[in-house]
């Protein structure tokens, strides 16, 4: 794991290939427990080349001056992201009325 919070990623390789490339990420929060989100690529070996975007929550905890990994909520596709922004849209805009 990494004691820099900006060093978190989700680049997975294997064999010296990239099977999980990181295209952006957010932090959401920061501190003991840290919240990031990541927009990411698999690699599709049958096709080649990269598929779609993907999306995916990630919580971390800070021990020892280390982030472990403690949890993972993965956004199955760009219509169910759609769906979380526009909820979300939803109640924080109810909430100022």
């Amino acid at each position: 794991m990494s004691s820099d919070l900006n060093e978190l990623t989700i680049n997975y390789e294997e064999e010296g290939v990239l099977l999980v490339k990181e295209l952006d990420k957010e932090i959401l929060s920061k501190g003991a427990w840290t919240t990031i989100l990541f927009r990411y690529q698999n690699w599709d070996k049958g096709k080649g080349e990269y598929g779609k975007d993907m999306y995916t929550i990630r919580r971390y905890q800070k021990r020892e001056g280390e982030y472990f990994p403690k949890s993972k909520f993965n956004i199955s596709s760009t219509e169910q992201a759609q769906k979380i922004v526009t909820a979300l849209l939803k109640w924080i805009t109810s909430e100022k009325e």
